[in-house]
C-alpha cells in the first residue's frame, strides 16, 4: 500500500512563499505521475499541478500559473511544489495523489492520497 505524507503548509502572508513535499513509500514512485490538488473548505478538490514520471511534463491549473512550480526528486522518492505570490484565495488544504491520471482533458485522481498539508495566506 503506497503512502504519502506531506509537509511545509503554514500562516504566510500575502505574497509570500511555502514550498510543499510530499515523500512517498511503499510503491514504485518513478513509473507514475504525481499531482497536487487542494480543497477549500465547502469547495470541491481541485487539481493543481501535475507532473509526468520523469519529471519533464507539467500541467498547472490556470489559477497557478506563473506562480507555482511542481517538480520531482525521483531519487528521494519526493514531489515538491513551490508556490509563490500568494494570494488569499490560495488557502485551503493541500494534498499530494500518487498515480493522478493524466491522459484525459482532465486529471483524474487515484485512490491514493497524504493526509495533507493546511496552508493559510492572510491579507
Amino acid at each position: 500500500q503506497v503512502q504519502l505524507v506531506e509537509s511545509g503548509g503554514g500562516l504566510v502572508q500575502n505574497g509570500g512563499s511555502l514550498r510543499l513535499s510530499c515523500v512517498t513509500s511503499g510503491r514504485t514512485f518513478t513509473d507514475v505521475s504525481m499531482g497536487w490538488f487542494r480543497q477549500a473548505p465547502g469547495k470541491e478538490r481541485d487539481v493543481v499541478a501535475t507532473i509526468n514520471p520523469s519529471g519533464t511534463t507539467f500541467n498547472y491549473a490556470h489559477f497557478v500559473k506563473d506562480r507555482f512550480t511542481i517538480s520531482r526528486d525521483n531519487a528521494k522518492n519526493t514531489v515538491y511544489l513551490q508556490m509563490n505570490s500568494l494570494k488569499p484565495e490560495d488557502t485551503a488544504v493541500y494534498y499530494c495523489n500518487y498515480g493522478v491520471r493524466t491522459t484525459t482533458p482532465t486529471p483524474i485522481a487515484s485512490p491514493y492520497w497524504g493526509q495533507g498539508t493546511q496552508v493559510t495566506v492572510s491579507s
